[in-house]
């Protein structure tokens, strides 16, 4: 349990305040370019503020391998057990971990779980009609969702290309521990949702292959056949 005094003592200044709350309102991690983009601050003052509150127990940090040399990219979120100040959604995953309890207790398994999430993935692009082709929609909606894509190159297949997409931050990570058989197809199936709308709405046509979820590898990731008309967004 953290200390009250810490937490008054950190969050009595009103940049740390203002970084906390943008930590507390994202739905992923972020680095300390990001927050000092959104507060239109620079780096180098954002990350004093940010030790500040990581030796108040109030925030913790990842570090993230993106596949290049140098050092890992630094990204911060809310500490386990950090208060909310009213930023935490109410009830949201209470209500989605009894509906997918609900689901199970009737009998629902991976297959509806990834047939829903392909319905929904479709309806999802169609809305958007951003006119991307699969790669360029996946990953816009993917990062949207909270996911935090980052793709990579995995050399060419066929008349087209393979690209592989890690999602470094799950928004559903503990649901999907809890009801994996239910989460992780559900997750599937928005992805082959959005990248099979793509190609009905005449952008170049994609086709999901390999998808590893939190029981294969962490992150985990999914692996893209695209056309050479794809471009890397």
């Amino acid at each position: 349990m953290i200390e009250p005094l810490p937490i008054f003592k950190a969050l009595g200044d009103d940049t740390r305040f203002a970084i906390y709350q943008e930590l507390g309102r994202s739905p992923a991690p972020l680095s300390a370019s990001e927050l000092a983009e959104r507060l239109s601050l620079h780096p180098n003052t954002v990350r004093p503020h940010l030790d500040r509150m990581r030796e108040a127990g109030l925030v913790e940090v990842e570090p993230i391998h993106r596949g290049t040399v140098g050092r890992p990219q630094l990204r911060y979120s809310l500490a386990p057990g950090a208060p909310g100040l009213g930023l935490d959604p109410p009830a949201h995953t209470l209500l989605a971990g009894l509906l997918a309890a609900l689901a199970e207790q009737l009998g629902g398994d991976g297959l509806d779980a990834a047939s829903l999430g392909r319905r929904w993935g479709t309806d999802a692009n169609s809305r958007r009609q951003s006119g991307r082709g699969c790669l360029a929609a996946l990953v816009a909606e993917l990062d949207r969702l909270g996911f935090d894509p980052v793709q990579s190159e995995l050399g060419p297949d066929g008349s087209g290309r393979r690209v592989r997409v890690d999602f470094l931050h799950c928004p559903f990570r503990e649901l999907a521990e809890a009801y994996p058989e239910l989460v992780c197809h559900l997750h599937r199936g928005i992805v082959e949702g959005l990248v099979a709308q793509t190609a009905r709405s005449g952008q170049t046509a994609g086709m999901v292959g390999d998808f590893r979820t939190l029981i294969d590898r962490d992150p985990c990731n999914v692996t893209v056949s695209v056309g050479y008309a794809e471009g890397v967004s």
